[in-house]
């Protein structure tokens, strides 16, 4: 006695699709929260340089060197200190804070300058390279 037996030829797709909509409901919910706090850069224009030496500005300098030592106005800054020397020379300088960095200098280094100026309240950043 031999049973012939029926081959099943479909593909029930109804568990894919629940399973895809699953998946895109919850990339729906999580997806707003993965908005990432970043920095605010605004591009500067192109100045003449003989426009920029006639004003006036107060910028503060903070140089980064190749060994990722910090100097403000030539002096060598400790790594731990460099928050609070940026923060009580920051009220001399309104305009901002200009980073100049060496081409070998990390970039741990620049982010720690950064952070360092945004916690002390400067809101103006701009770097350059030496």
């Amino acid at each position: 006695m031999s049973k012939t037996r029926d081959t099943f030829n479909e593909i029930n797709i109804t568990p894919l699709t629940d399973i895809f909509l699953v998946l895109l409901i919850i990339m729906m919910v999580i997806a707003p929260m993965l908005d990432q706090q970043g920095l605010n850069l605004t591009v500067p224009e192109n100045v003449a340089e003989e426009q920029v030496k006639n004003t006036e500005t107060k910028i503060m300098t903070v140089m980064v060197d190749a060994d990722d030592n910090y100097f403000i106005d030539g002096e060598l800054i400790a790594t731990d200190n460099l928050e609070n020397s940026i923060k009580t020379q920051a009220k001399d300088f309104p305009d901002g804070l200009l980073i100049k960095a060496d081409e070998d200098s990390s970039h741990g280094a620049m982010v720690k300058v950064m952070d360092s100026a945004r916690n002390s309240g400067i809101t103006s950043i701009s770097v350059d390279r030496i």
